[in-house]
């Protein structure tokens, strides 16, 4: 299995999360599970998934607070022997994610600028003027100086980002096949030109599970991933 596609468990619950992944079987081996399914078992269906079904688990709880509460947290959720974990991308909570991620596999993802906002939210959270492109990319190399094995970012963002002289792993949501509905996305770009840009892992959720056979949605997604429009330029 392609491993490069990480499925969005956005589902109410765990139960619900369970069934998906049955839906999907061997055709996907790497799931998110966010802040949304946290009360509803999501710790639960995480190390269910990893432990009995030998699945990938990218935990998007995108941390933030003083130094010591993340690294207590991120202590703590090493322990359930998971793969990715998100925090925000600022150095003082990348830095501390990765003491309390110390002696485990856990990699810290930084979050850099949500794929859902645009320079007006920006404006409207008293963030710097700028292009929102350029901070993009500026959050990300600070992270990246801070320790973080990868970051969060758009698509659009990625190929800039893998230029970075200590570029580590991209891990872009925003994407979406062509024609799909795009939600609360504002920043988007197709699968393959997403891995073409320099992503190494994509996230796809809705279209994924709102399909009317996930299985087909998203081995599609996959077919479009090993396509020739997916490839780097130089590779």
């Amino acid at each position: 299995m392609d491993e490069r596609l990480i499925v969005a468990l956005d589902v109410p619950n765990a139960l619900a999360g369970l069934d998906l992944a049955d839906r999907l079987g061997d055709s996907v081996g790497f799931y998110k599970i966010g802040l949304g399914m946290l009360t509803g078992g999501g710790l639960a269906l995480a190390n269910e998934l990893k432990q009995e079904h030998g699945k990938r688990i990218f935990l998007d709880m995108k941390l933030f607070d003083i130094g010591a509460t993340i690294e207590a947290a991120v202590r703590g959720i090493a322990k359930y022997d998971l793969d990715f974990l998100t925090v925000h991308g600022d150095p003082h909570v990348v830095r501390a994610a990765r003491e309390g991620a110390a002696g485990s596999n856990l990699k810290i993802l930084g979050v850099t600028i949500l794929t859902s906002l645009e320079r007006a939210d920006l404006d409207a959270g008293m963030i710097r003027a700028g292009d929102l492109h350029e901070i993009t990319v500026e959050r990300a190399a600070r992270a990246f100086e801070a320790g973080a094995d990868g970051i969060i970012c758009s698509p659009r963002e990625a190929s800039a980002i893998r230029a970075l002289p200590n570029a580590g792993l991209i891990v872009t949501p925003g994407v979406r096949p062509a024609g799909a509905d795009l939600g609360d996305q504002k920043r988007v770009e197709t699968p393959a030109s997403a891995i073409a840009a320099g992503a190494d892992h994509i996230v796809v959720g809705r279209p994924v599970w709102q399909a009317a056979d996930p299985r087909v949605a998203a081995e599609a997604i996959l077919a479009e991933m090993a396509s020739p429009q997916a490839q780097r330029p130089n590779h």
